[in-house]
């Protein structure tokens, strides 16, 4: 029920304070195991990834977050788990796993947290691993407009095209070449060369 209230409360947010663009909402399958991999510019960006689209959606958020007890409340009630950031959170991992055995669709920020300059950084390989444990379909997203954000702002979101883990074997090699993939995805859609 929370979790209506505000992406109906962030859809009046993005359409009229932050007027948005979005594009390819129709590269989300509607239904199964899916990752929304998105880069991270502010706190906006996890609402922003889910209010277009039609599917609950689920976060990891760092941890920090939840030691704020009216905050911890909420983010438990619209589905969003703990992660230890610059670590490997093997219970976060789990979680991520389960949710996406019920077939949930959850949000990763690869990069790990909020770009401090506004660029594009180099992405952890926690959303290639999940993915090959889980065989679930990773969906890069670009977030635009974000940074620094100002009110009548005009922001972007865009949803590319599904990708999957294929390799056979989930090492370090093809984890970190199954990420660059993605980040190659998102700095596309950014038009980043």
């Amino acid at each position: 029920m929370l979790y209506k209230i505000l992406k109906l409360m962030f859809m009046f947010i993005y359409s009229v304070i932050f007027p948005t663009k979005v594009v390819g909402a129709e590269n989300v399958p509607k239904e199964g195991a899916v990752i929304l991999a998105s880069n991270h510019l502010s706190n906006w960006d996890p609402p922003l990834v889910g209010t277009f689209i039609p599917r609950h959606l689920a976060y990891m958020a760092k941890e920090e977050l939840f030691h704020v007890p009216i905050l911890k409340n909420i983010l438990c009630n619209v589905h969003t788990f703990p992660v230890r950031r610059g670590a490997s959170d093997r219970a976060a991992i789990k979680t991520a796993l389960t949710m996406l055995k019920a077939k949930e669709c959850i949000c990763m920020f690869p990069e790990g947290t909020r770009s401090r300059d506004g660029k594009l950084h180099k992405g952890a390989p926690g959303v290639a691993l999940i993915a090959a444990k889980s065989k679930a379909v990773v969906v890069p997203v670009a977030i635009e407009g974000t940074f620094k954000l100002r009110p009548f702002r005009r922001l972007k979101v865009s949803y590319g095209k599904p990708m999957y883990f294929e390799a056979e074997k989930a090492d370090k090699e093809n984890l970190q070449e199954f990420t660059e993939k993605i980040m190659q995805e998102i700095a596309s859609m950014l038009k980043i060369q």
